[in-house]
């Protein structure tokens, strides 16, 4: 599989990204209510892939909510978004800091930090997961569907799978730490691979996450995935 398979889909050029980006945080401070992918899409001209990419940065950098629309009806509800109010952009430069300091306390003080942040990560995916019933078996599909769901909660932004069984392939999209990885790499990406060795864990998943793959594009990362019964890697790469 080629990068070029995992490009971000808004495009490279970072004025591009910004002035479309812009175009769609427009729209949310337009509405007169929490609108969807697709009226964003059709107000802005922007394919729907794209506008969730931007969607999913402009919630990560605190100036979007999303939120799930009562349907009234069988089936599940579509995801809607909405602008926050100014403070929120303050708010989360606060957590952001606090975020920095809790990473740099552990790589000080910890002797082996990328092991206690694994441990971390899978104790919270399994907490975050969907448990199946104790009679159900998930398929592979099943199983990926429920981990993409965490991932897309927590803000990575998960794209369709790629390849096929033993070299699957999930790219991520959107790294909701960007800013502390790049500072503390071993640190986020192993709290990450351990958050989705949890949760395939928690569904008792026909396969597991071999290996993360940070920064193979700007904010694209790829978990690799093997059948759970194949011995596993260790960390991130």
């Amino acid at each position: 599989m080629s990068e070029s398979m995992f490009r971000d889909p808004a495009g490279s050029g970072s004025g591009a990204m910004g002035e479309s980006r812009g175009h769609v945080l427009g729209v949310l401070r337009s509405a007169p209510g929490p609108v969807g992918v697709r009226e964003i899409a059709e107000s802005t001209g922007l394919h729907s892939n794209t506008v969730r990419f931007h969607l999913d940065t402009l919630v990560g950098e605190g100036l979007a909510e999303r939120d799930s629309e009562a349907l009234g009806r069988p089936g599940r509800p579509r995801a809607v978004y909405r602008a926050t109010a100014t403070r929120t952009t303050a708010d989360r430069r606060s957590y952001q800091l606090l975020a920095h300091m809790l990473t740099g306390l552990a790589a000080e003080s910890l002797e082996q930090p990328a092991q206690a942040a694994a441990s971390t990560g899978e104790a919270w995916g399994r907490y975050l997961a969907d448990t199946p019933s104790p009679a159900q078996r998930l398929t592979a599909e099943e199983a990926i569907g429920r981990l993409t769901r965490v991932l897309d909660e927590a803000g990575f932004a998960p794209g369709p799978v790629e390849g096929s069984e033993p070299d699957a392939v999930v790219p991520l999209r959107h790294c909701p730490f960007l800013e502390i990885a790049r500072e503390h790499r071993d640190i986020v990406c192993s709290l990450h691979l351990g958050l989705m060795r949890g949760a395939l864990e928690e569904v008792r998943a026909p396969l597991r996450v071999d290996r993360l793959e940070p920064f193979v594009g700007p904010s694209l990362c790829l978990a690799h995935l093997t059948p759970s019964d194949e011995r596993p890697l260790d960390g991130a790469a």
